[in-house]
Protein backbone atom coordinates (compact mmCIF):
# COMPACT_ATOMS: atom_id res chain seq x y z
CA UNK A 1 0.00 0.00 0.00
CA UNK A 2 1.33 3.13 -0.61
CA UNK A 3 0.39 6.46 0.64
CA UNK A 4 0.01 9.78 -1.88
CA UNK A 5 0.00 13.48 -1.19
CA UNK A 6 -4.20 13.47 -1.12
CA UNK A 7 -4.32 10.77 1.15
CA UNK A 8 -1.65 12.76 3.45
CA UNK A 9 -3.69 15.46 3.31
CA UNK A 10 -7.01 13.65 3.97
CA UNK A 11 -5.38 11.44 7.18
CA UNK A 12 -4.49 14.95 8.48
CA UNK A 13 -7.68 16.46 7.85
CA UNK A 14 -9.67 13.46 9.54
CA UNK A 15 -6.98 13.79 12.47
CA UNK A 16 -7.55 17.71 12.94
CA UNK A 17 -4.01 18.49 11.96
CA UNK A 18 -2.87 21.52 9.95
CA UNK A 19 -0.23 20.88 7.27
CA UNK A 20 0.90 22.99 4.72
CA UNK A 21 0.88 21.87 1.46
CA UNK A 22 4.40 22.35 1.04
CA UNK A 23 5.02 19.78 3.61
CA UNK A 24 2.56 16.90 2.71
CA UNK A 25 5.29 15.20 0.19
CA UNK A 26 7.18 14.46 3.73
CA UNK A 27 4.04 13.21 5.66
CA UNK A 28 3.25 11.11 3.24
CA UNK A 29 6.76 9.79 2.71
CA UNK A 30 6.45 9.05 6.70
CA UNK A 31 3.61 7.57 6.65
CA UNK A 32 4.89 5.27 3.71
CA UNK A 33 7.61 4.29 6.15
CA UNK A 34 5.29 3.38 9.42
CA UNK A 35 3.04 1.58 6.57
CA UNK A 36 6.31 -0.58 5.30
CA UNK A 37 7.79 -1.07 8.49
CA UNK A 38 4.49 -2.70 10.05
CA UNK A 39 4.80 -4.74 6.59
CA UNK A 40 7.96 -6.15 7.86
CA UNK A 41 5.71 -6.86 11.00
CA UNK A 42 3.45 -8.94 9.36
CA UNK A 43 6.01 -11.06 8.23
CA UNK A 44 7.18 -12.78 11.39
CA UNK A 45 6.42 -16.15 12.55
CA UNK A 46 4.56 -15.58 15.74
CA UNK A 47 2.88 -18.75 16.10
CA UNK A 48 2.81 -20.67 19.53
CA UNK A 49 4.12 -17.19 21.10
CA UNK A 50 2.25 -16.45 24.49
CA UNK A 51 1.36 -12.58 24.66
CA UNK A 52 3.24 -10.36 27.08
CA UNK A 53 3.00 -7.32 29.10
CA UNK A 54 6.06 -6.78 29.52
CA UNK A 55 9.53 -8.20 28.43
CA UNK A 56 10.10 -9.66 31.78
CA UNK A 57 8.11 -11.80 33.07
CA UNK A 58 6.10 -10.37 35.87
CA UNK A 59 2.24 -10.57 36.92
CA UNK A 60 0.18 -7.56 37.33
CA UNK A 61 -0.15 -6.33 41.04
CA UNK A 62 -3.93 -6.91 42.04
CA UNK A 63 -5.74 -5.43 44.45
CA UNK A 64 -9.18 -6.81 46.44
CA UNK A 65 -11.74 -5.58 44.51
CA UNK A 66 -14.01 -3.31 47.73
CA UNK A 67 -15.76 -0.46 48.21
CA UNK A 68 -14.38 1.90 49.94
CA UNK A 69 -16.10 4.93 50.25
CA UNK A 70 -19.91 4.15 48.62
CA UNK A 71 -23.53 4.59 49.69
CA UNK A 72 -23.15 8.12 48.90
CA UNK A 73 -26.07 8.14 46.10
CA UNK A 74 -27.90 11.11 47.71
CA UNK A 75 -24.97 13.22 46.99
CA UNK A 76 -23.93 12.37 43.94
CA UNK A 77 -27.44 13.08 42.82
CA UNK A 78 -28.08 16.18 44.28
CA UNK A 79 -25.98 17.78 41.96
CA UNK A 80 -28.19 16.31 38.94
CA UNK A 81 -30.87 18.44 37.16
CA UNK A 82 -33.20 15.87 37.15
CA UNK A 83 -33.06 12.69 39.37
CA UNK A 84 -35.51 9.67 39.44
CA UNK A 85 -35.88 6.41 41.13
CA UNK A 86 -32.39 7.33 42.15
CA UNK A 87 -30.69 7.52 38.52
CA UNK A 88 -30.16 10.55 36.64
CA UNK A 89 -32.82 11.53 34.36
CA UNK A 90 -31.95 12.74 30.81
CA UNK A 91 -34.41 13.22 27.85
CA UNK A 92 -35.16 10.91 25.24
CA UNK A 93 -32.71 11.61 22.13
CA UNK A 94 -33.69 8.17 20.07
CA UNK A 95 -37.19 7.85 18.74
Amino acid sequence: MSIDIETAAKVAKLARIRVEADELPALAQEFNTILGFIAQLSEVDVDGVEPMTSVTPMRLARREDVVTDGDQQGKILSNAPDAREGFFAVPKVVE
